[in-house]
């Protein structure tokens, strides 16, 4: 059986807890990602009708931090977005923030990401009403940005990939709209030099802000002396805009939207190993697909895999522009008519349809066994009506079955 993050909590578990406190996001986590299809949240009791074959199947957490319940929300949250697609090139852009900032995370996480994604949209936006990239100055755009906050070590690595057509929904003359590509070329957008400036600016100006008005009591760095030397850092160096290949269209659009919308810190299929210390699991070695194997002892990788716990009600996930929530039935509507696209994209549809195929390969209903009959519930297992405090799942874990 193969190695999981669940394994790991109850292994290192006690040694970390014995050490460091759980925040409730975390402990919430934590209980889900444990009992997660385990018999802890119930389940049912499935039985061939062609032969003897039967097996329990249990409930999953629903936590987004656990590595065994993203893919079917992502299968969700993409069908969901399968009309939202224009047939126009699409710019994949990721913006990150200094390593020199992880501190002030550590301290205040929300603020941090609502500032990060804040001052992306607002840089991107400001590039798109620019008559010198794309031609209008009232230009706007149509992007979604995405928060990771890991490396592949679980290192804290903050930073948000966007994904933005190429072009903005512009007012024509009269009283419509019309869809205006970049000026340069169809698939480029915007210099990343030039982004990485903005950007920077921009956070550094919202950080100047909040701290003046006092909101962020905590900051590490926050007394005068480390505050100036911090200031005087994150200005010296450049902030890193990374443009990636631009994705030509649906079918890339959605590859790329199944590879980093609902992806964990780490998926148990990277976990290779668990020793009485360790933890051994494959990090990219090179930008070719390349992997290596790196070990960390046991409570470093809990406490590195935990940093990646979102405070609760933040949004990873944030759409803005046309696509934003409050305007987008009007804003993308006009988009489709300015693209002369009145109804769904064919093209999006088409791709979406061979996207989900390949996602439910299997028919869940055939029997695994005979792979003629088909499985009938015939049994129920009440899940507990509210699973325990991590560390007395810890305990319990430690003394075995009763």
């Amino acid at each position: 059986m193969a190695a999981t993050v669940a394994q790991v909590l109850r292994r290192f578990g006690a040694q970390y807890l014995a050490t460091h406190a759980l925040n409730t996001p975390q402990a919430k986590a934590w209980r889900g990602i444990v009992a997660c299809r385990t018999a802890a949240l119930g389940g049912q009791q499935l039985a061939c009708d062609a032969c003897e074959h039967r097996h329990w199947q249990y409930h999953s957490c629903r936590n987004r931090h656990c590595p065994q319940c993203g893919a079917r929300a992502k299968d969700a949250w993409l069908q969901g977005r399968l009309a939202e697609l224009l047939p126009v090139p699409y710019a994949h852009l990721v913006f990150t923030l200094p390593h020199s900032l992880n501190g002030l995370y550590t301290a205040h996480p929300r603020w941090v990401i609502d500032t990060l994604f804040a001052c992306t949209a607002q840089t991107l936006a400001e590039f798109a009403g620019n008559a010198r990239w794309m031609g209008t100055r009232d230009g706007t755009p149509a992007l979604s940005l995405v928060l990771h906050t890991w490396t592949q070590d679980l290192r804290l690595h903050i930073h948000v990939h966007a994904v933005m057509a190429c072009g903005v929904l512009a007012k024509d003359e009269g009283n419509g709209c019309q869809w205006r590509t970049p000026t340069r070329k169809p698939d480029f957008l915007f210099p990343v030099q030039a982004l990485s400036k903005v950007f920077r600016g921009k956070f550094l100006a919202a950080l100047t802000h909040a701290h003046d008005r006092g909101d962020l009591p905590h900051d590490p760095q926050g007394q005068a002396q480390a505050w100036r030397d911090r200031q005087r850092q994150l200005y010296r160096h450049d902030w890193v805009v990374y443009a990636k290949t631009p994705m030509g269209g649906p079918a890339q659009v959605l590859e790329y939207l199944s590879r980093y919308t609902h992806r964990t810190a780490i998926s148990n299929e990277r976990i290779r190993a668990i020793s009485a210390e360790e933890v051994a699991f494959t990090v990219r070695s090179n930008d070719q697909g390349g992997k290596r194997l790196e070990r960390l002892r046991g409570v470093e990788f809990v406490r590195r895999f935990l940093l990646h716990v979102l405070p609760s009600g933040i949004k990873r996930i944030r759409h803005y522009g046309v696509l934003a929530p409050g305007c987008k039935a009007v804003k993308l509507s006009a988009a489709r008519l300015a693209l002369h696209m009145p109804t769904q994209s064919p093209q999006a549809m088409e791709s979406a349809q061979g996207f989900m195929a390949r996602v439910a390969q299997m028919d869940v209903g055939l029997c695994p066994c005979c792979k003629l009959g088909r499985l009938q519930v015939i049994a129920v297992l009440v899940g507990q009506a509210s699973l325990p405090v991590p560390a007395d799942a810890v305990a319990q874990h430690s003394r075995g079955p009763p």
